[in-house]
């Protein structure tokens, strides 16, 4: 039996998926190339080079691999940023709008 002690409300999709993220708060709306790590209804795990500032907005938009499905876009807050070592940064990001 899988026990599921997370207390979230809604289950995390683990990926290793590039994404796109645009820094909505700089005034150039700077773009980055990072790992998508997790996945959920209401956030996302990346892992980039360099660590984001906490309650910096940002736009992330993962590509689809399959033509039929279409990519996925949404816009969010980071909320956590943990340094995992080597100079890698798993950033947390609330979601607040998908489009």
């Amino acid at each position: 039996m899988i026990n599921y002690d997370d207390n979230r409300n809604f289950y995390r999709m683990m990926l290793n998926s590039q994404v796109t993220v645009t820094i909505i708060d700089d005034e150039a709306n700077s773009t980055v190339v990072a790992t998508c790590r997790d996945l959920s209804a209401t956030g996302m795990a990346i892992e980039m080079p360099h660590p984001l500032e906490i309650a910096t907005n940002v736009r992330v938009s993962v590509e689809s691999a399959n033509s039929n499905v279409p990519s996925l876009d949404v816009s969010g807050k980071v909320v956590r940023v943990t340094e995992e070592g080597g100079g890698c940064f798993l950033v947390g990001i609330n979601i607040s709008e998908i489009d």
